[in-house]
């Protein structure tokens, strides 16, 4: 197996404006319980919710930037959508053509590319070692 990681340590990093692609931008949590799950992580970790819907935005502290959501898995979803996952989700340009690249580096499509109402586009994916990720583009302004 090749390690493609760089050493910045003794090769910094062209000084120049980062890309928004490819960093995790959000989480999401999964769960047919989404009560319990605000509940739980809220009295654990302190966080707050605005529920809308099958969907909870979660804001994990003051100053904190990356948010997540809690997603109730018995609302209307693509019915490959597992019934309870946590994952990270990476900011993609092309959520189709990103599910493409995973099955071309050994990885698999869990939910294709999906349009919602509001533009977002999302999916998952496994790696090659099955752990989940989710891929989204943000809407257009």
């Amino acid at each position: 197996m090749t390690d493609t990681t760089t050493d910045t340590s003794t090769n910094p990093a062209p000084a120049s404006a980062p890309s928004p692609f490819g960093g995790v931008g959000w989480f999401e949590i999964g769960t047919d319980d989404p009560g319990t799950a605000r509940r739980f992580y809220g009295e654990v970790f302190g966080w707050t919710f605005e529920v809308n819907g099958p969907y909870s935005v979660i804001t994990t502290g003051d100053g904190h930037a990356l948010q997540g959501g809690i997603q109730d898995t018995t609302a209307d979803l693509p019915p490959s959508t597992p019934g309870t996952y946590a994952v990270p989700c990476v900011v993609v340009a092309d959520v189709a053509a990103t599910c493409a690249a995973v099955e071309s580096g050994g990885g698999k499509v869990v939910v294709a590319a999906t349009d919602t109402p509001m533009g977002l586009v999302y999916g998952m994916v496994t790696d090659p070692a099955g752990n989940r990720l989710g891929l989204f583009t943000p809407p257009t302004s």
